[in-house]
């Protein structure tokens, strides 16, 4: 026998529905409680089809509980997979940057000795459901909402959107201005975030993130412990996993596959974002640390890096343009070969696009997630 971990979930999924929807009193939640972990029987680990029906009829009795429809049930639960999740990364040092730059314009060079204090990161990028909840809670405006607009890739919009738009990046055409475009309207006013609750949220400027951070009792991490991060305890490696692009004939990570900007294949699954759980974690856990949407940092953008071996940098003191790491499902070699640990990339702290999200680190766990 084991513990009933599923009765966990659902008394913090239903208690958390309820409350947020104001549906609850604290003698409610703790009925709920001895119904789902003390009057329930516990999971026999030795059966499983039967063990099935049992998590069936469990999830009925949630929904039942929580008032919901299955559908806003999934939708509701996915919280419960990544906001409780930050994984320790523990101190040391690595050889940041690199002496081979794939984009040398970007400042990947050179490779340099630095050190890391150990901190937590969160497991995946942060979800629509999780800064869903954090819009809820603090009434936040997003500057693509504020501005009323925000930059979409043309081959996720609509001909109806495109026949609207006059204007497009002069060196990036496939880059078009969007009104309405947001992290609600991922490609634009007839778009919507129904079914990609779990995928990473998008149209999130520095600024907006830094926000979600500050509620959620984190900040963004360095661009030192987002690269260290992201190397998984592999030194001189090209990608978290190595330096095979597929590894056993696997896909590892969600980038464009074909030709950049006209025909994505999508053999890695997804011709634009992925579940933020998807594809195999690093060596510290951590998913989709490349490719899937470019992830921002905390420093300011700087090209010229000492050589020297240094401590917890945290970038030059002021800037125009933020770093933001990990390059997304649009990165191809032939265009945007920015999907690797070194590489790096820039824009304003108040920019948003369809393939621009963030995740968080903290120096000690915050409370809500210990």
């Amino acid at each position: 026998r084991e513990v009933d971990l599923f009765g966990v979930d659902c008394f913090l999924l239903v208690s958390r529905i309820i409350i947020e929807n104001a549906r609850i009193t604290i003698i409610t939640t703790i009925i709920i409680l001895a119904f789902v972990l003390g009057l329930y029987p516990v999971v026999e680990t030795s059966q499983s089809a039967s063990q099935s029906k049992y998590v069936a009829k469990r999830i009925d009795l949630c929904v039942w509980w929580a008032g919901e429809t299955p559908a806003t049930l999934l939708t509701n639960a996915a919280p419960i997979v990544s906001w409780f999740k930050m994984v320790p990364i523990p101190g040391g040092v690595f050889t940041m940057g690199t002496d081979d730059p794939g984009v040398p314009q970007d400042g990947e060079g050179p490779a340099r000795k630095v050190h890391v204090k150990a901190f937590h990161m969160d497991k995946y990028e942060v979800s629509n459901t999780e800064f869903q909840r954090f819009v809820r809670a603090t009434n936040h405006v997003t500057e693509a909402e504020r501005f009323g607009d925000s930059f979409v890739f043309e081959g996720l919009l609509s001909e109806k959107v495109k026949s609207g738009i006059t204007q497009a990046v002069a060196e990036a055409p496939w880059w078009l201005p969007v009104k309405g475009a947001s992290w609600r309207h991922p490609e634009g006013p007839d778009s919507n975030i129904t079914n990609r609750m779990d995928h990473p949220v998008l149209h999130i400027s520095w600024n907006n993130a830094v926000s979600y951070c500050t509620w959620a009792g984190k900040r963004l991490p360095t661009e030192a412990e987002w690269e260290y991060a992201c190397r998984g305890g592999l030194d001189n490696r090209l990608f978290p996993w190595g330096n095979k692009l597929l590894p056993k004939d696997q896909h590892y990570m969600n980038i464009w596959q074909g030709h950049f900007p006209y025909h994505n294949t999508a053999e890695d699954g997804y011709d634009s974002t992925a579940p933020v759980t998807a594809y195999p974690p690093n060596g510290y856990g951590l998913h989709n640390m490349v490719g899937n949407a470019w992830e921002w940092t905390a420093d300011w953008w700087n090209i010229h890096h000492t050589v020297d071996e240094v401590e917890n940098p945290t970038g030059v003191p002021t800037g125009k343009d933020k770093v933001k790491k990990g390059g997304s499902y649009m990165c191809h070699k032939s265009y945007c070969y920015r999907y690797r640990c070194a590489a790096r990339s820039q824009n304003t702290p108040d920019s948003s696009a369809s393939n621009l999200g963030f995740r968080c680190v903290a120096d000690q766990l915050p409370d809500r997630v210990k």
